[in-house]
């Protein structure tokens, strides 16, 4: 009963394989093989590119975030800065900023 729980190995490519005995047949195997294999390397090729194309996007996004946020920081910066030194001037009513 052990044996029937046991997993079986399994090859791909078994040299024992009676039915790859035939030159044909392993002729379509091959064949079978790289058709896989092109179609995988298609569907990653255009699986890469949406990824890089999204990506960009939103890093363009970001670096236009970023830079509204930083004008509006220096505006603030600037104005803070003007009222310092109009409060130490002694313009009070710019000394409650």
């Amino acid at each position: 009963m052990s044996a029937t729980l046991l997993p079986t190995v399994s090859f791909a490519d078994d040299p024992r394989d009676p039915a790859m005995r035939n030159p044909a047949a392993r002729a379509r195997d091959r064949a079978m093989t790289k058709r896989l294999n092109q179609g995988q390397l298609a569907y990653v090729r255009q699986r890469d590119a949406k990824t890089l194309r999204t990506y960009r996007e939103a890093q363009k996004e970001h670096e236009g975030g970023y830079a509204d946020a930083h004008a509006d920081y220096l505006r603030k910066m600037a104005a803070w800065r003007h009222a310092v030194s109009a409060c130490k001037a002694g313009q009070w009513e710019y000394c409650d900023n």
